[in-house]
Formats: structure tokens, sequence, C-alpha cells
């Protein structure tokens, strides 16, 4: 007997449930600087393609990342595992959220499989939360990390991660696996973080971070921040203070845009000029790398930026050579 169903009459489960009574925010006009072009180079389809055929998510389009046009023309994706829906409810992420499926034990092959289509020199692996992990994920992190290595040996590694809070050992088990770049996001300034980011911690997050340079000092550690969103330019300092005090070797720096009219609202657009100013000032407390722009986000030239966090890395710790005396051999 043949069954009909109207696709009409199917309930569509909204994209972020606990957001659809809050009242609509403001949205303020995008000046000239906040522009990307429309993809539309074959490669772009191909990089599609390859994503689809494995049943593989990116944060690329979860996220609603400016850049996918440019990032997938070159062929490069920023894959996220752990399934499409977080346990958290950040006012400013576009992500799904909800109670999230089982994990997919297949995901990790699945993902090398893709990294080795797209030929990557440079994979960035990040995740959604997931709080109702007893590890948060951080198994699933490293089983995807090792069949990357055999799939892609000659590949470089970065994982972007939740802050595993609450979750001891998670933390150990992703750097056992030995990723070349630790990332994870402190996002915005403290006296933000109760309606910005309210499931997470501000010094659980630093805290993660020093922990991680310390359980492996030769790892690079990487943290990304938003601004726009109402935070002072001394407090954009101060975080770029505990940063370093927890010896995070890369900062990004971008402009927080608005997903939709029930996430938090753009406070201003901050200029191209004060990004330099930012990025000078990153600089001057010591960062080894530091790329700041309107359109900057974590994985943006995640490859070329690796590259040049080791040249730096190399010539910052050359020895000093001091001429021999005249006569001392």
């Amino acid at each position: 007997m043949a069954v009909l169903i109207d696709a009409l009459s199917v309930a569509v489960r909204p994209r972020h449930p606990e957001k659809a009574r809050l009242p609509d925010t403001p949205v303020l006009p995008k000046p000239p600087w906040i522009r990307v072009r429309a993809p539309a180079a074959p490669s772009f389809e191909g990089t599609r393609g390859v994503l689809r055929q494995r049943r593989l998510t990116t944060v690329c389009e979860e996220a609603a990342c400016p850049n996918i046009g440019e990032c997938w023309e070159k062929r490069h994706a920023t894959f996220m595992i752990l399934g499409d829906t977080c346990t958290r409810a950040c006012a400013f992420c576009n992500v799904r959220t909800g109670k999230p499926g089982p994990v997919d034990p297949s995901e990790p092959a699945r993902v090398a499989d893709a990294v080795a289509a797209l030929a990557l020199s440079h994979v960035v692996v990040t995740s959604v939360d997931r709080d109702d992990l007893d590890d948060g994920g951080a198994s699933h992190f490293a089983a995807t990390i090792r069949a990357i290595r055999k799939a892609r040996p000659e590949a470089s590694i970065e994982v972007l991660t939740p802050d595993f809070l609450r979750k001891d050992g998670a933390l150990e088990i992703v750097l056992e696996a030995r990723p070349d770049v630790f990332n994870h996001n402190i996002e915005t300034v403290p006296r933000l973080y109760r309606r910005i980011r309210p499931g997470a911690r501000y010094a659980a997050s630093l805290a993660l971070l020093e922990r991680a340079k310390a359980l492996d000092p030769r790892l690079f550690t990487k943290s990304g921040m938003m601004v726009g969103l109402g935070e002072s330019c001394s407090e954009v300092l101060a975080v770029m203070d505990d940063l370093r005090a927890a010896d995070v070797d890369f900062l990004n720096l971008g402009q927080y845009l608005q997903p939709t009219r029930k996430h938090a609202a753009i406070d201003r657009f901050v200029t191209p000029d004060e990004f330099a100013v930012y990025e000078r000032m990153a600089y001057d407390r010591g960062f080894l790398l530091v790329a700041a722009s309107p359109l900057m986000r974590s994985s943006h030239h995640a490859g070329e930026d690796f590259a040049r966090l080791k040249a730096v890395r190399i010539e910052t710790t050359k020895p000093l050579l001091i001429p021999a005396k005249a006569g001392i051999q």
C-alpha cells in the first residue's frame, strides 16, 4: 500500500528554540568594508560535493561564515564534528541548539576521507559543545585526529575545541593525539559573558588555554575574539594581557556579525583602522602572530597562518650568535 506524506504538514524543528520568544533586536546597516562576493567558481561546488557525499557538517555553513565563498573556492573547509546541534545557547552563534543525537563512530573516517579527497595540507576540526557527553567529545576529537594522520600524514592539524567545562581529563585526551595547533576561542570580554556566552566561564577558558601549553610546550595555542558587542578598548586590551599571561601564541580578532534578529545586536561596526591599532597593540604584548580585520574568523587562512607561526617561532628561538673576540678560539 502506498503512503503519501504531506511534506508541508511535517513540523520543522526551529534552529534556535530558546530564542523564539525573544524580542527582535535591531539590525545595523552594514558599512562598505563588510562585503563579500558571492561564490561562483566551479571549485566551490566541488568542495560542496566532497562534503555532501560524505555526509559531513562544516562550521562554514552552520555558523554562516562570511568567508565560505573564498575558502571553498580554494577547497578549504572547517569540519564540525559531533553533530550539528549544540548543548549551549550562546547569544552570538548561529549553530543549531537543542538535544544532540548520538555520536557517529564513522565520522572520523569520513572526515579523514574528505581531507584526502580535498588534498588538504592544513586541517581545521571544530565541534559543537557536547555537555551531554562524559568527556565533552574529547575522545571523538582524538579519533578524528588519528584518522586524519593515517589518511593524510603530511597534513598539519588544528583543533578548535569547546571549553570542556567540568570534563576532567578531556583536554589530555585531545592533546595525546598530538594536534599541531590547539585553539579555543575566548570570544568576548568578561563583562559580557553572562549575556553573550552564558554557558561558559571566562576563567575556565583561560585556564584551558594555559593548561594546553603547560601540557605540551611545543604546541601552538590560539584564541579568537569578537568585537562590536559593546566592549571597550581597555577591556579588549585586558583580554590580550590575560591571553599572553596564559602563553597564547596567536590571536584572532574579528567583527561580530548578527546571524538573525533573535541574536545579540551589533553595538557598532569597528573600522579597519581600529583593527590595525588592535593588531599593533597585540604584537606589542608579545603574540607571535595576530590576525585582526573585520571579516577575520578563527579558521580563515589557517594554513598560511600556521606556516607563518612556525617561521616566527624558529626566528625568535634562534640562539644569539656572538662573534668571538680576536685571539680567542
